[in-house]
């Protein structure tokens, strides 16, 4: 079969599974009403106050942006701060922002992914009310839980009003993989939860919180507007990627088991359009037949690992994300298969050739788990060294549930 022919079909196979997924979610998400959707809830606490939020690309009510519709609602926003990729979505992962001038509505936009990662008592001096309203995706490694806990102490700091407006978490059934053990703690791993934590935003603010994690212990208090007829078992598909890289719901549901990748020496589809959905390496010719090219995609990556490169390995666009909701577990199969492999496996775990986010240990969250693999460890071995932390972890969770 031509080469052209084959990537038609598999196109066409992407399309008819994500639309097939999308049908089946569309029930859910007709009945599932997001924090921000229910603005009767709020608005009247925003009343005559001087507001600030911060806010992305997927801060939307109504298929508009939340900044752009209270704006035109008469609340009064005097800023915007803006996470990792920015406001409007601009930037690439990793990459700094700087403060800008929001072109849209004319509203100050303060960067907390440059040189400060938390508003100071200066920026805060003007807000009366401060929202949080950013869509998560359920894992340790995705930066927007440390920006609201920042925030939250932030807002302890000056003493003011934190309001945060729930979203549903896409991966929020699954509760797997070690919990980080704090002698790992990074930028990419900062609190002692697993690496699919099964909370929404706004539960793990009532975490954060409660079991003490802000800086010097503080309590922050919030006040939170529940997402209505959502429990944690519930499909939901996002109506605007979370990320630019995170741009399909495959790449979403993929993510908590794929996002490990970043600490491996293989290209995991930065520098292409369908990033966290494939995995190969140059080394993996003759390996396996399926293969792809990265390059450089500005906003996504613009300098990615093996780039112009042909990479061979899995594809992972049409795998059936129905058997990771059924199993409630994170793939290791993929990392246990690759690493078998692979034919240089001194390479496999190097972070200075793989020239991602961190270290497997960052990752992963634990310091044994590169061993097992080179070892040959079983999967259910590899599992049961995460106990008793998980079972602990998923007993403690109980205690600050919004949901079911």
């Amino acid at each position: 079969m031509k080469p052209i022919l084959t990537h038609t079909i598999a196109c066409l196979l992407l399309f008819t599974c994500t639309l097939g997924n999308a049908q089946k979610n569309k029930a859910s998400n007709k009945q599932i009403r997001t924090g921000a959707d229910q603005t009767e809830k709020y608005l009247p606490l925003l009343k005559g106050k001087r507001v600030a939020i911060l806010a992305n690309p997927t801060t939307v009510i109504g298929g508009k942006h939340l900044v752009d519709s209270l704006q035109k609602l008469g609340v009064h926003i005097v800023k915007v701060f803006g996470p990792e990729h920015g406001f409007r979505g601009n930037a690439s992962a990793g990459a700094k922002v700087a403060d800008e001038t929001d072109p849209v509505t004319g509203i100050p936009v303060i960067s907390l992914y440059g040189p400060k990662n938390k508003p100071t008592k200066e920026d805060l001096a003007d807000v009366d009310v401060m929202i949080y309203d950013l869509q998560d995706v359920g894992c340790r490694f995705y930066t927007n839980i440390n920006a609201l806990a920042r925030l939250m102490e932030a807002c302890y700091e000056s003493n003011k009003e934190l309001l945060i407006l729930d979203r549903p978490n896409p991966n929020g059934y699954l509760i797997d993989g070690p919990v980080l053990d704090m002698k790992y703690k990074s930028g990419i791993g900062m609190f002692p939860i697993p690496v699919s934590h099964g909370l929404t935003i706004g539960e793990f603010a009532q975490m954060a919180n409660g079991e003490g994690w802000l800086a010097n212990k503080v309590t922050c208090p919030v006040r939170v507007i529940p997402v209505a007829n959502y429990k944690h078992d519930m499909p939901y598909t996002l109506p605007v990627k979370p990320s630019p890289n995170l741009n399909t719901q495959q790449a979403v549901l993929l993510y908590p088991s794929t996002c490990l990748f970043e600490g491996i020496y293989l290209n995991h589809g930065r520098g292409t359009y369908f990033p966290f959905t494939v995995i190969g390496s140059p080394e993996l010719k003759g390996v396996y037949a399926f293969s792809y090219t990265p390059t450089g995609i500005k906003g996504m990556a613009e300098t990615p690992l093996f780039k112009d490169q042909v990479c061979y390995g899995l594809d992972l666009r049409s795998y059936d994300v129905s058997q990771l909701r059924k199993k409630k577990q994170i793939n290791l199969q993929w990392i246990i298969e690759l690493y078998r492999n692979h034919p240089h496996k001194e390479k496999f775990f190097d972070s200075k050739l793989s020239r991602e986010m961190g270290t497997i240990e960052k990752l992963i969250g634990v310091g044994n788990f590169r061993q097992q693999i080179i070892d040959g460890v079983s999967e259910a071995e590899i599992r049961k060294s995460w106990e008793p932390g998980l079972s602990q972890y998923k007993e403690m969770r109980k205690k600050y549930l919004l949901y079911q």
